[in-house]
């Protein structure tokens, strides 16, 4: 016989609802009802006893008025809950033992695919699908973080909750600086995001509009803009990329669909126009124009997915023709991966972030963002390949510690011994195969690099350096508390991975292979992002 729900009543006087959350317990819904109106309920793992950790909800928003909240499970965990105006164990947040030091976590729950990426007024935002319940994948939100360098970033309250249309899955923003939708104020322009509403029945596109730089948004109140169940016969319908297409002058969108990417047009954000479809995709579309070696008068169109395999192209504004591809840039734990809109002319980059999908243990979050990188196009032996390296900005975190050049693995991992503690660090080298046709680069047996010459597999993919005949293989390496980003050649190649030292294995840093040359080898000390 199921529990009845129970209900606790609160004034807010306070900040944060502390909730306690313990992962012996199951799942079981949450309503929360203000002013007499219930809000879409989430599910919850309400500790009973003692609690795994406790997550907050800011209610700072609605302080002096009355909130009840009701719980279908276990009633003992209501008593549990209690404001203030700190989160509880909030020293401790940004210091615990595996919390990343240089990629941005959330202080609480499980987070995943990047959304609503968007340089405004001094501000990079950084949206993302958040459950700020647990640390598992359910309840969600569109999470908010603001940098000012694209390094140190500022969390903020949740944008996007639930509704009665479904759960906040992935998206994009806009910034409307022609007043196309009609929610301008003046001279303040709308930011305008785009989103799936996703219920088990269908995905449906919505939108929803902030006049305070994404700090609040007022959902459309015709929602949704585009149902296209029916005309796919699938669920799969998500993941809204939108942005200003200047040579006709409409709204581009385009929008993963069943077995690809459909673009869709628009005038004025409300009213969309199917246009075209490319198969062969899978969530998370992307759709750039980027200069190849620079020459902005030499383009071509970048069109992505969640998995990181792309195709180059043109596009008219409704219609992406490919012309090479498919090829990976980037492969590991990094999924669903965007690039921001409205970078400033005068800049001019194309920067991306990706989800990376490993764990923390023993943490109350989940997921972490990569280092945010810049794409390129660059001509190569093979064609026009896409580039991906490290944004200059995150050059601010590093001080170089040691340099040496010409040394045999032995020597070199002699030097690197002074590490074997190190725990966050930049490694950039160069390897010169000589004897050996693999050689690599461990860490406590965890093989960062692994490159086989023969075959030319690189941890596991085919990778051609541009000197067909090379004997060498360069590599700048990221190492956080739980993960490791590696850059090959200047970024003609990455690769990520969560940090998983061998169990026993008491070696630290080990480069391996047949009489090679470390031919350089700098380390790097790494500043704390928080």
């Amino acid at each position: 016989m199921g529990i009845s729900a129970q209900e606790k009543i609160l004034k807010i006087t306070k900040q944060y609802l502390n909730i306690p959350v313990s992962h012996k317990e199951e799942r079981a819904k949450m309503y929360f009802e203000i002013d007499g109106r219930t809000q879409t309920p989430v599910v919850v793992r309400l500790a009973d006893g003692e609690p795994d950790y406790w997550i907050f909800r800011d209610v700072s928003s609605i302080k002096g008025r009355t909130i009840k909240i009701r719980y279908e499970g276990n009633p003992a965990g209501l008593d549990k809950i209690y404001q203030d105006d700190k989160i509880t164990e909030a020293d401790r947040i940004y210091k615990e033992k595996n919390r990343p030091q240089f990629h941005f976590t959330t202080m609480r729950g499980w987070i995943n695919d990047p959304n609503g990426l968007i340089y405004y007024d001094g501000e990079y935002h950084l949206f993302y699908q958040h459950n700020p319940y647990e640390k598992e994948w359910e309840n969600m939100h569109w999470g908010h973080a603001v940098s000012a360098d694209l390094v140190h970033w500022k969390e903020l309250p949740d944008a996007l909750y639930p509704d009665h249309i479904g759960t906040m899955y992935s998206g994009s923003t806009v910034i409307d600086y022609d007043n196309t939708a009609g929610y301008n104020k003046k001279n303040n322009p709308a930011m305008i995001a785009f989103y799936t509403a996703a219920s088990p029945e269908k995905q449906v596109q919505c939108m929803a509009y902030s006049l305070d730089k994404g700090r609040t948004f007022i959902k459309y109140d015709k929602n949704p803009l585009i149902d296209s169940k029916a005309k796919w016969n699938s669920v799969d319908t998500r993941d809204p990329k939108v942005f200003w297409y200047a040579p006709a002058k409409h709204w581009v969108m385009v929008l993963n669909e069943r077995d690809g990417h459909s673009i869709y047009t628009s005038g004025d954000l409300k009213d969309w126009k199917y246009e075209s479809h490319v198969t062969g995709f899978w969530e998370c579309p992307e759709l750039f124009e980027l200069a190849i070696d620079g020459d902005k008068s030499n383009t071509k169109w970048v069109m992505y997915g969640a998995s990181g395999t792309y195709m180059l192209g043109d596009f008219d504004g409704k219609v992406f023709t490919p012309t090479h591809g498919k090829y990976y840039f980037t492969t590991g734990t990094i999924y669903a991966a965007q690039t921001f809109n409205n970078i400033p002319a005068k800049d001019g980059r194309r920067i991306q972030i990706g989800w990376c999908r490993l764990s923390h243990p023993g943490m109350p979050f989940n997921g972490m963002m990569s280092l945010p990188t810049e794409l390129t196009l660059r001509t190569t032996k093979d064609g026009v390949r896409l580039f991906s390296k490290p944004v200059e900005e995150v050059e601010q975190l590093f001080t170089l510690q040691d340099e040496w050049t010409s040394l045999s693995s032995d020597e070199a991992n002699n030097r690197m011994k002074k590490y074997y503690d190190g725990d966050m660090l930049r490694i950039e080298t160069t390897i010169k195969l000589s004897h050996a046709t693999n050689a690599g680069f461990n860490l406590f047996g965890q093989r960062i690099i692994d490159y086989d010459l023969n075959p030319n597999m690189l941890n596991g993919m085919f990778y051609s350096p541009e000197d067909m005949t090379s004997m060498e293989l360069t590599a700048d390496i990221y190492i956080d508390k739980t993960s490791i980003e590696v850059f090959i050649d200047g970024g003609k190649y990455s690769y990520s991975m969560e940090r998983r030292p061998h169990a026993g294995n008491k070696e630290g840093f080990h480069f391996w292979g047949n009489n090679i040359e470390v031919k350089d080898l700098k380390v790097y000390d790494v500043k704390s992002i928080w």
